[in-house]
């Protein structure tokens, strides 16, 4: 665990003592469950704080949320990246949904244990949503085409922050054929995350913006 928050105090050194309380509890949280539910790869339940928790946080690097925004995490499988985000940013409100009800389950006790009050866990298909928010973040849950007919209309137009609202998606591998599916007019930019983290895990992890 220690070793976990060092790492998160490397890139995120103005987290307060909460935060980082909140932050390694999820270890221990995350593990137990996955005794019971396979929330989370056997493989990485020893690379808790890498591969998921600081991943997740990536997205703070990209774009700064500003009070009172709206984001939706879109197949949030056991709560990445919306609850890591949800204690980095405890002035915007996170919706967290999944269609699978053990994995929502699993989200409701984590923000339970964790004492968010700016997170909700809900059981739906982004085809059943009908609020508008300012973004959505999403993390290796579908190809960006499918992503983009799934929020389009979830997206709302009054844009608050420098960057105009849309789609923020944890991606992996090569994106060629991806984001050939695109149209030309839509406006995207690709991050690779090694320009924000220096770990070897982040070599071909790439965050991908898509205005919607």
């Amino acid at each position: 665990m220690v070793k976990g928050i060092k790492l998160i105090e490397k890139y995120y050194p103005d987290l307060t003592q909460e935060q980082l309380s909140q932050l390694a509890l999820m270890e221990s949280l995350y593990l137990d469950w996955n005794t019971k539910i396979n929330v989370i790869s056997r493989k990485d339940t020893e690379h808790i704080f890498l591969h998921h928790i600081l991943h997740s946080l990536v997205i703070a690097k990209y774009i700064k949320f500003l009070p009172g925004a709206r984001v939706l995490d879109l197949g949030t499988g056991g709560g990445f990246p919306g609850i890591p985000l949800s204690i980095l940013y405890p002035d915007v409100q996170f919706t967290l949904i999944d269609g699978t009800k053990k994995k929502i389950t699993v989200v409701d006790d984590i923000i339970e244990k964790l004492d968010i009050k700016n997170a909700e866990a809900k059981q739906a298909r982004a085809e059943e949503m009908k609020s508008k928010y300012d973004f959505i973040v999403t993390r290796a849950v579908a190809k960006i085409g499918k992503l983009l007919e799934y929020s389009r209309r979830l997206i709302h137009d009054d844009h608050i922050h420098v960057i105009p609202n849309g789609i923020i998606a944890l991606k992996g591998g090569d994106m060629k054929e991806e984001l050939a599916e695109l149209g030309k007019k839509e406006y995207y930019e690709l991050v690779d995350i090694s320009d924000f983290y220096d770990e070897e895990y982040y070599s071909t992890k790439v965050l991908l913006y898509l205005q919607v």
